[in-house]
C-alpha cells in the first residue's frame, strides 16, 4: 500500500513538473538582471574600497562628533587606551604570572638566537626590551609574544654573513644588521599603511610548512658546533657541507666535556616537554626548563672550571639597557641597498609568522585582530627598535603558546617581560659569563623541533598533492641549499600554482539529477544524466586573458567528443551548448573575445550558444561589448533549468513522463 501511495506521490510530482514547464514555455519568470549603471569615478571607489577597506575600518567613525572621532582616531593607533580602561586587578594577576614565565624562557633563547645571527648575545636581550614595548602600546593581539625566533635569525644572519663576514668586519656586520632590521620595519609599515597585506598570503601554508621544517633542520644543524665543541666549522648551511665539516672533525675537533653538559640539558628540555605537552596544566615545566638549565650548567662549570678543559662559554655580556644606534644605520653608501634587500625578506618573513600567530590565538580566544593594524605596529617597533640596537623581532610562536596557556589578559605581559629583561640587562648579565655554549646550543635545538609539523604534511599529501611538493620543495631547497633558495623555491612554488589555477580553470559537464531542477557535475553525481541535443558545460573561474583561450578550446573539445559519441550511438545531435556562468565572477576583453569565437565555431556547427546566470560584472561587461546583441537576449537566461526549458522543452517532457 505505501509504495503505491509513493508512486501516485511521485506521478502527481512528475504531472505537476510537466505542467509548470508549459507555463515556464509560455513565459519566464524572470530574466538575468542588469545593475544601474555607475560612472566611472563611482566604478573605481568601489573597486578600491572593495580591494583596500573590505572591512570599512572607518565605520566606527561615522555619525560621530569630532572630539569622539579624535579619541577614537588615536585609539586606533594605540589600542592599548581603549582596553586600559577596563583593565583590573584581576586581569593585571594573570598578565604578571604570564610575563614572569615568558620572561625566564626568552632570555636564553634570546642569548641563543643572537648566536644565530652572529651577532653578541646582549643584542638578543635589546630585542626583548624596547620591540615588547612598542608593541604593548600598539598591537592588537593579546596572546602575541614578542622577540627574537629562530628562522628570522638563521635568515637574517645568512644573508647578512654573505655581504660582511662577521668575524672579520664585527662593526660594519652590526652596522648592516641595524640597517636591515629599519628596512624591515619600513617594509612591514608600508604594507599596513597603505593595506597592502594580502601581499603576504601569497606565500602558501603548505610552503610556509616546508619551509619552516627546513629552517628547524639547518638550526639544529648549525647547533652542531656549540653541542659538540667544534672550533673550526664550515660557514655554509646545508646539510651536506655541515655534516662533512662535523664528520671531518671528529677525530681531533669534538670535546667530550662538552657533549656531555649539551646532552645531559637537551634530554632534560626534551622531557620537561614532554611533560608540558602530556599534562597542559605543567605548561609552566617547558617554559622554565631553559632558565633552569642555564643556572645549572653555568654553576656547573663555574665550580669545575669547565672552560679550562676546552668547554666554551658565552664570556662577555654587555651590561645596562640598549644605546642608541641611530648613527650606526646606513643611510648611504654601498649597504644602504644592500641592507634594503635583506630588510624586506626579513620583514616579510617576520610579518607572515606575527600575523599567523596572531590569528591563530585570537581565534582562539574568540576576538579579532586587524591585520594591516598588525602590521603598522610591528613595523614601528622594529624601525625603533633599529634606532636602539635592536635586530628584527617578532612574534614567537613557543613563547605565544606559554603566555597564552599561563593566563595572559592582554600585551601588559609583554611589558611585565620587558621590565624583567631590563633587570637582566642591568644586573644580572655578568653571571652569564660562564654559560656553556653547549646549553644554548640544547636550548636552540628543543625549540626548534616544534617547528617540523609532520603532521601537516601528511595532510598535505592526502588533500592536495600539488601543495605536498610545494611543501617538500621549500623543505629540500632549505637543508640541501640554503634559506634564502628554500625562500625563492617557496614562492616560485606558490605563484606556480596560482598561475596553474587561473591558466588552467575546472570546466565540469553538467547533467540533470533526477526528478528534480539542479544540473551538476556528472563526475561528483554519476546519477545525473545528460539532455539529449544539449551540452551543458560550467566555468569555475573568472574568464581572462590567461586561461580565454583555453576554456575555449576546452568546450569545444568536449563538444566534439559528445558529436562523436551520438554518432557511433545514433543518438540526438548536439543543439545547444549552455554555458553555466554561475562561477564566473568576472571576464576581461580577452575572455569576451573567446566567446564571440566559440559563438563563430559553433554557428559553423550549426549549435546554438546560451548563457545561463551571468553575475552582475559579467552581464555589465557583456553588455557594454554587444555580446549579447551577437548570441541574442533570448540567449541569456537566469538558471540552466530555464535554458533547458526554453530551448528543448520536450527533453524536460520526456524525462518527466
Amino acid at each position: 500500500m505505501d509504495h503505491l501511495l509513493d508512486d501516485l506521490e511521485t506521478k502527481e510530482i512528475d504531472v505537476t513538473s510537466i505542467s509548470s514547464s508549459k507555463r515556464h514555455r509560455q513565459k519566464l519568470p524572470y530574466k538575468v538582471g542588469v545593475a544601474p549603471k555607475q560612472n566611472l569615478f563611482e566604478e573605481i571607489t568601489s573597486t578600491v574600497k572593495e580591494t583596500f577597506f573590505a572591512d570599512d575600518p572607518l565605520r566606527h567613525f561615522k555619525d560621530q562628533p569630532k572630539s569622539r572621532k579624535l579619541v577614537l582616531g588615536i585609539q586606533a593607533v594605540f589600542p592599548i587606551l581603549e582596553w586600559a580602561r577596563d583593565y583590573n586587578l584581576t586581569k593585571f594577576k594573570g598578565d604578571l604570572v604570564a610575563g614572569l614565565t615568558i620572561a625566564s624562557l626568552c632570555i636564553p633563547q634570546d642569548i641563543g638566537y643572537s648566536k644565530l645571527a652572529n651577532l653578541a648575545p646582549q643584542y638578543g636581550l635589546y630585542s626583548s626590551f624596547v620591540p615588547p614595548l612598542v608593541y604593548a602600546f600598539m598591537g592588537s593581539s593579546r596572546d602575541i609574544a614578542i622577540g627574537p625566533v629562530a628562522v628570522v635569525s638563521l635568515l637574517l644572519g645568512t644573508l647578512l654573513q654573505n655581504e660582511i663576514d662577521a668575524a672579520k668586519h664585527p662593526v660594519e656586520y652590526t652596522r648592516l644588521a641595524f640597517t636591515a632590521t629599519f628596512f624591515a620595519g619600513i617594509t612591514q609599515f608600508t604594507l599596513g599603511f597603505f593595506r597592502l597585506g594580502f601581499l603576504i598570503d601569497f606565500l602558501s601554508h603548505a610552503a610556509i610548512v616546508g619551509f619552516m621544517a627546513g629552517a628547524a633542520i639547518t638550526i639544529a644543524l648549525q647547533q652542531l658546533k656549540g653541542f659538540l665543541g667544534i672550533k673550526n666549522f664550515t660557514k655554509k648551511t646545508d646539510i651536506v657541507s655541515v655534516m662533512r665539516s662535523v664528520f671531518s672533525s671528529a677525530h681531533h675537533g669534538w670535546n667530550w666535556q662538552t657533549i656531555l653538559i649539551g646532552a645531559s640539558f637537551l634530554a632534560f628540555l626534551l622531557v620537561a616537554k614532554y611533560i608540558g605537552k602530556k599534562n597542559k596544566k605543567l605548561f609552566w615545566v617547558p617554559a622554565i626548563a631553559p632558565l633552569i638549565s642555564v643556572v645549572l650548567s653555568t654553576f656547573f662549570v663555574y665550580i669545575t672550571h669547565a672552560e679550562k678543559d676546552g668547554v666554551a662559554i658565552v664570556r662577555h655580556i654587555d651590561k645596562g639597557i640598549n644605546p642608541s644606534s641611530v648613527h650606526k644605520i646606513y643611510f648611504s653608501g654601498d649597504y644602504l641597498l644592500k641592507g634594503f634587500r635583506i630588510g624586506v625578506v626579513a620583514g616579510m618573513i617576520a610579518l607572515t609568522e606575527a600575523v599567523a600567530i596572531g590569528r591563530t590565538f585570537a581565534s582562539m580566544k574568540d576576538y579579532q585582530i586587524d591585520g594591516n593594524k598588525e602590521m603598522v605596529a610591528l613595523g614601528t617597533m622594529n624601525i625603533v627598535g633599529s634606532m636602539t640596537s635592536c635586530y628584527v623581532a617578532t612574534g614567537s610562536f613557543s613563547r605565544s603558546a606559554v603566555n597564552y596557556m599561563a593566563g595572559c589578559h592582554t600585551a601588559v605581559s609583554n611589558i611585565v617581560m620587558s621590565c624583567v629583561v631590563l633587570l637582566t640587562l642591568e644586573l644580572i648579565t655578568p653571571l652569564f659569563k660562564y654559560t656553556p655554549n653547549a646549553i644554548l646550543s640544547s636550548i636552540i635545538i628543543s625549540a626548534v623541533i616544534g617547528l617540523i609539523d609532520v603532521e601537516s604534511a601528511v595532510l598535505l599529501w592526502k588533500i592536495d598533492k600539488f601543495d605536498f611538493v610545494a611543501c617538500m620543495g621549500a623543505f629540500f631547497g632549505v637543508v640541501f641549499d640554503s634559506v634564502e633558495i628554500g625562500l625563492l623555491i617557496a614562492v616560485c612554488i606558490s605563484f606556480a600554482k596560482i598561475l596553474l589555477q587561473v591558466t588552467r580553470p575546472r570546466i565540469a559537464l553538467l547533467g540533470k539529477l533526477p526528478r528534480t531542477s539542479v544540473y551538476r557535475n556528472i563526475q561528483q553525481y554519476p546519477e545525473a544524466t545528460k539532455v539529449p541535443g544539449i551540452l551543458i558545460v560550467r566555468v569555475d573561474s573568472a574568464i581572462y586573458f590567461s586561461n580565454s583561450n583555453y576554456v575555449r578550446e576546452r568546450i569545444l573539445r568536449w563538444l566534439a567528443d559528445e558529436e562523436e559519441q551520438k554518432k557511433e550511438s545514433y543518438i540526438q545531435k548536439i543543439q545547444y551548448l549552455i554555458v553555466d556562468m554561475s562561477p564566473v565572477t568576472d571576464i576581461d576583453t580577452s575572455g569576451i573575445h573567446a566567446l564571440e569565437e566559440l559563438y563563430r565555431s559553433l554557428q559553423k556547427r550549426e549549435v546554438e550558444l546560451a548563457l545561463a546566470n551571468p553575475g552582475q560584472t559579467v552581464i555589465d561587461k557583456l553588455q557594454a561589448s554587444k555580446f549579447h546583441n551577437l548570441i541574442g537576449e533570448d540567449k541569456i537566461f537566469l538558471t540552466v533549468q530555464d535554458a533547458v526549458l526554453t530551448l528543448n522543452p520536450k527533453s524536460v517532457v520526456e524525462e518527466a513522463c
